[in-house]
């Protein structure tokens, strides 16, 4: 089968931080940030592979910067920046609704597998094109040997 060349596209989307999305110093808990990370990734993961074959195998990192309020609006903006034989790795930054500068962003590698959950080729190969995009595909690549 051939290779299926695809350029790093951005995937949307928006959150609401309420009262159960709290820890208890009253900021965005973690583990909600986490949840919300990885649902990100995974539907920019989606936009290339049947979801059904779609598993997490790995959070790199969530780095966080400052903490976020009850009311704010939050935007996640997730790309498959690099991919293997049957992994892709989705960078995610998050971001306050109107604030450029993110306050969470990491990387997560998913695989692609069958039925049986063994890995499948996916037989897609990103192709960067802008700087950040060829920067961050340099990045998504040395967390292999992580």
């Amino acid at each position: 089968m051939e290779k299926r060349l695809v350029e790093p596209t951005p995937v949307y989307s928006t959150r609401l931080v309420k009262s159960e999305d709290l820890n208890h110093h009253g900021t965005l808990f973690a583990g909600r940030t986490a949840e919300w990370f990885v649902e990100s990734g995974f539907i920019a993961a989606a936009t290339l592979l049947n979801p059904e074959g779609i598993v997490c195998l790995r959070i790199h990192g969530m780095n966080f910067t400052k903490p976020v309020r009850p009311g704010q609006i939050i935007r996640f903006v997730s790309k498959i920046v690099y991919t293997g034989r049957s992994s892709v790795v989705a960078y995610i930054k998050v971001a306050l609704h109107e604030d450029e500068e993110p306050f969470v962003n990491g990387f997560i590698t998913f695989i692609y597998v069958d039925e049986s959950t063994k890995p499948i080729s996916h037989n897609i190969e990103i192709t960067p094109k802008t700087a950040e995009d060829i920067a961050l595909h340099e990045e998504a690549k040395t967390l292999r040997k992580k």
